[in-house]
C-alpha cells in the first residue's frame, strides 16, 4: 500500500513539474517570442496629447502581429523624462524609443546611446531616400547635434502663441491687432486687469526656459552664444524687467505653475496667455468662451525670434530586432493620417512635408484655425531651443528655471541674472 502511494505521489510530482515547465515556456513565448516589445517613453499628459498617443499606439498594435508598443508617460515634461532616463540607463533598462526635448538634444547625445536613422535605413532598401522625402532640410536639421550627427527625427514641432479670451478683450476694449509687441501686450494686460475682474496675462512657467527664451531673444539678446550662457546683458535685463513688472508692480500678470496657469486661462480668469500651440486642443475643447490667437510678439523695433518647441524621436536600444521594430513604429507615426491625428489631437505643427497635402482635414485646420495659423506663420522666425553642451544640460536648465522663479518673486534682476550666468558657465567649463 505504501509503495502504491509512493508511486502515485511520484507520478503526481512528475505531472506537476511538467505543467510548470509548460507554463514557463508559454510565458516566455508570450513575452519574448512572437512579438517584439518597443518601450516608448513620451511626455504627453492628458491635456497635451496623451490620449492621442494612446490612440496611435493602439492603432499600430492592432495593425500588425509582430510588434507591440508599450507607451510610458513621464511627468515633468522633458526634464522629468531626462531624469528618469538617466536612472534607467544607469540600471541598464533604457527604453527602445524616447521623446527628447529640443533643449536636451546636446545633453542626450553627449551622455546616452542612440542610433542614427541613417544607420537603420542603409540596411532597408525600400526606405532609401525616406528622410529627404519626408522632411525639409531645415526641419530635419533641428534633430542634429553640434557634431552633425542625426540624433533622431523631428516629431513635436511647436511655437508659443498668444491665446486670447475674446470675451475679456472685448469687455476691456483691447484689440488683437494691437498686440504686436511685448510693450503693447504689457499695456493690454494692465488695461484688462484694471477694467475687468481678471488677470491680463499669463506666461507659461513650465519646467523649462522656453517661453522666457522667446521673450529674451525677441529683444536681441541670446540665451547661449558660442557655447556659453550670454543672457545677462542690457537687452536681457530689459526683457526680464518687463516680465517682472507685470507681476510685482502692475499686478496684471499671473505668477503660478504651468498646469495651474493654463487652467486659469481655460476657466476664464486670464485675458491673454503665452502658451505652446500644443495646448490648442485642450483650450479649444474646454474653454467656454470665444478663443482666438495671434503670433508671439517681439520688442519694439526688434526681430521676432521663436524657439522651436517640442521634441525629436530617438532610438536608443542596442538590440537590432528592437531597433527595427522601433523604426517601423516611427514610420507609422510619420504617415500622413498619423500626423493629422497628432496635430488635431495636440496642436503641434506637422513636421513632415506631405502631411497637409495628403489629408484634407489637416489642410482645412491649417487654413482656418487662427491659433494654428498664428503658430504656422512663425516658422520663418524659428530659432533652436537653446541646448547647453556637455554633461551639465540638466543642471543648466534648472538654474534658468530657478532664476525665473527668483526674479518673479522679487529678486533683483541684474544681480540674479549675472550670478546665474556665471554659475552656468562655470558648469560648462
Amino acid at each position: 500500500m505504501k509503495a502504491s502511494m509512493k508511486l502515485v505521489s511520484l507520478l503526481l510530482l512528475i505531472l506537476l513539474l511538467a505543467a510548470c515547465g509548460n507554463s514557463e515556456a508559454s510565458s516566455d513565448d508570450t513575452q519574448n517570442g512572437e512579438k517584439t516589445v518597443v518601450d516608448y517613453w513620451h511626455v504627453n499628459a492628458e491635456t497635451q496629447g496623451g490620449q492621442t498617443v494612446e490612440e496611435l499606439v493602439k492603432e499600430f498594435n492592432e495593425s500588425q502581429d509582430e510588434i507591440i508598443v508599450e507607451p510610458r508617460y513621464n511627468s515633468g515634461m522633458y526634464q522629468g523624462l531626462m531624469q528618469n532616463l538617466q536612472a534607467e540607463a544607469a540600471a541598464g533598462n533604457a527604453p527602445a524609443l524616447v521623446q527628447i526635448g529640443w533643449s536636451y538634444r546636446e545633453y542626450f547625445s553627449n551622455n546616452f546611446h542612440f542610433i542614427e536613422p541613417q544607420e537603420i535605413i542603409k540596411n532597408i532598401s525600400e526606405d532609401e531616400g525616406y528622410l529627404e522625402e519626408k522632411f525639409l532640410p531645415n526641419v530635419l536639421a533641428l534633430a542634429e547635434n553640434n557634431d552633425g550627427s542625426q540624433v533622431g527625427l523631428p516629431y513635436s514641432l511647436s511655437t508659443p502663441i498668444l491665446y486670447l479670451n475674446m470675451d475679456i478683450l472685448n469687455e476691456a476694449g483691447v484689440s488683437p491687432e494691437d498686440l504686436t509687441s511685448w510693450e503693447a501686450v504689457k499695456e493690454a494686460a494692465k488695461t484688462i486687469s484694471e477694467s475687468t475682474d481678471n488677470y491680463g496675462l499669463y506666461i507659461a512657467e513650465a519646467a523649462d526656459n522656453w517661453n522666457v527664451q522667446q521673450l529674451i531673444e525677441s529683444n536681441d539678446a541670446a540665451i547661449i552664444n558660442d557655447g556659453k550662457a550670454a543672457f545677462a546683458n542690457e537687452q536681457g535685463f530689459e526683457a526680464y524687467q518687463l516680465y517682472a513688472d507685470m507681476i510685482t508692480e502692475d499686478k496684471s500678470a499671473l505668477h503660478i505653475g504651468s498646469d495651474e496657469g493654463t487652467q486659469a486661462f481655460v476657466t476664464g480668469d486670464v485675458g491673454i496667455a503665452h502658451l505652446t500651440i500644443a495646448q490648442r486642443k485642450n483650450i479649444s475643447d474646454n474653454a467656454a468662451f470665444e478663443v482666438s490667437g495671434v503670433p508671439s510678439p517681439a520688442f519694439d523695433g526688434e526681430q521676432l525670434k521663436v524657439p522651436a518647441g517640442g521634441s525629436l524621436l530617438a532610438i536608443t536600444t542596442d538590440d537590432e530586432e528592437k531597433q527595427q521594430a522601433a523604426w517601423e513604429f516611427t514610420k507609422f507615426l510619420y504617415e500622413a493620417d498619423s500626423i493629422a491625428a497628432w496635430t488635431e489631437g495636440t496642436g503641434y505643427l506637422p513636421p513632415t512635408v506631405d502631411a497637409v497635402d495628403n489629408n484634407d482635414e489637416l489642410k482645412a485646420l491649417m487654413d482656418e484655425d487662427t491659433m494654428m495659423l498664428s503658430a504656422y506663420h512663425q516658422l520663418e522666425n524659428l530659432v533652436p531651443w537653446a541646448p547647453f553642451p556637455g554633461g551639465s544640460g540638466l543642471q543648466a536648465e534648472q538654474l534658468l528655471i530657478d532664476m525665473r522663479d527668483k526674479i518673479l518673486a522679487g529678486a533683483p534682476i541684474e544681480e540674479t541674472m549675472k550670478a546665474t550666468q556665471e554659475e552656468i558657465n562655470n558648469l560648462l567649463q
